[in-house]
């Protein structure tokens, strides 16, 4: 129905709610019907006199409701109303923040095939038969059988550490902080890329290391500018996100790695691999603990590629007296991975689960890379098919802080450079992410708010919705 003008005068809601609410009403007295398509975003919001992102709210909402179903390519189609359930009555309005778009963490699609939840339950449900054992105290980085299959997933990534090297830790920030905590003391420097994950920058502050950004171009951090601060610095370790960087998706060249690999040998500075996406991406060069694991302090979280609730994460250690220190930090501060989210892991690596999630996560996220990539086609985006996240450099007469808060106000949460600066003034840029619970039609919406709001400077786009 492309000629359906809802009249939202005589509600006091703001506007995007009263258009949820009409869709609704309508619905009942039958001027809508199921299979009707609702006219485009972009004419209803001229026709109505109205911010394109107010009426991409209220299609967002009237969806959340069950009332409405985005179709990818096709448009936003009524439902039947024994599926929406389409009662004045049943009217709710949004609340105040619970049904925002969070597009601000950077989180794996989650699975929405059946049969792959099935089978996920299925490995949960088998963990039932032996529950009392995983409520006891375990020894620290793990037992044998869990060992075993992290050594199957890291082979993935041509690793394969003596066992006695290999740690399983409760989560990639516990990994970090035992890291630190063994290479460096309060006021020892920590490098990093300039633009680097912002829980690095937590950790070492909670250590008191003082952390110093490095500059970059398109293979990574500057070589020489790396080269200069070991000299002027005598820095205790570098740390890198060397594949996907977080935000970036930057991810250094093989020439590059070694070049880096060769400075950090000739100063004796210790190397800090955080490969979180490193399982996820296809076709990129080894990570940094094959090329020199004897240098290496490689960490491989399960959070990117399968799913952040496991807080499970593979350490190797460069060599077993290195790892005294980091064993006491971790065991202080957390006692141990917890048994029951390790074992979880590692039945769903031996059974086949876990190749499973992996391949459903990089179908998923290459799909939404292609929205991305065509919403935004005129605007200044650095992506990857097999990246959770946009890393989107403002054009002119936008500033970070108004874009944020101005996809803040239709609902769309996202993060601005701050949060990833080391030093210096930050970049007009921010991080949009893809993945987490949100829907592939959800997504798709905010992006294209954000692109209709691109299009025009701030003062033309009205943050009163």
């Amino acid at each position: 129905m492309h000629d359906w003008t809802p009249d939202l005068s005589t509600s006091t809601k703001p506007r995007y709610l009263a258009l949820a609410d009409r869709i609704a009403l309508d619905m009942q007295s039958g001027r809508l019907v199921a299979g009707d398509r609702l006219p485009a975003q972009r004419s209803l919001a001229a026709k109505l006199g109205i911010d394109f992102t107010t009426v991409a709210r209220g299609y967002g909402e009237a969806q959340k409701r069950g009332l409405v179903e985005a179709r990818q390519g096709q448009g936003t189609f009524v439902l039947s109303a024994q599926r929406a359930a389409a009662r004045p009555e049943t009217i709710q309005p949004a609340r105040a923040h619970g049904d925002d778009t969070d597009l601000s963490m950077n989180l794996p699609p989650e699975p929405e095939n059946p049969e792959l939840i099935a089978r996920m339950r299925a490995g949960w449900d088998a963990l039932g038969q032996d529950i009392i054992p995983m409520l006891r105290y375990r020894s620290f980085g793990g037992g044998t059988r869990d060992k075993e299959a992290a050594l199957h997933w890291l082979a993935r990534r041509d690793l394969a550490p003596a066992i006695e090297q290999l740690y399983v830790t409760p989560g990639a920030h516990a990994a970090l902080l035992g890291i630190l905590s063994a290479l460096a003391k309060p006021g020892d420097v920590l490098l990093s890329e300039n633009l680097t994950y912002p829980g690095v920058r937590a950790v070492a502050a909670l250590v008191g290391v003082e952390l110093h950004g490095l500059p970059m171009d398109a293979e990574g951090i500057v070589p020489e500018a790396f080269a200069e601060a070991c000299e002027r610095l005598s820095p205790k370790a570098l740390y890198l996100n060397p594949t996907l960087q977080n935000p970036t998706n930057l991810t250094i060249s093989l020439a590059r790695r070694h070049a880096i690999i060769e400075i950090a040998r000739k100063y004796g500075v210790a190397l800090i691999e955080d490969d979180a996406y490193g399982f996820i991406a296809q076709g990129t060069p080894p990570p940094l603990a094959a090329l020199a694991p004897d240098l290496t302090w490689y960490v491989a979280s399960l959070a990117k590629c399968i799913g952040a609730g496991l807080r499970t994460a593979y350490v190797i250690v460069p060599e077993n007296r290195s790892a005294w220190a980091f064993a006491s930090a971790v065991r202080s501060a957390a006692v141990m991975a917890s048994p029951i989210t390790m074992a979880l892991a590692t039945r769903w690596i031996e059974d086949g689960t876990a190749d499973a999630v992996l391949r459903a996560v990089r179908a998923e996220t290459e799909e939404r890379q292609k929205l991305a990539h065509r919403i935004l086609a005129h605007q200044r985006l650095e992506g990857d098919p097999d990246s959770f996240n946009i890393w989107l450099s403002l054009p002119e007469g936008w500033t970070r802080s108004a874009f944020v808060g101005h996809m803040r106000s239709t609902g769309v949460g996202i993060v601005p450079s701050d949060a990833f600066t080391v030093s210096g003034t930050p970049p007009e840029a921010v991080r949009i992410c893809l993945g987490g619970p949100a829907s592939r039609s959800t997504v798709e919406r905010a992006l294209e708010c954000a692109a209709h709001a691109l299009e025009a400077l701030p003062a033309a786009v009205t943050s009163f919705l």
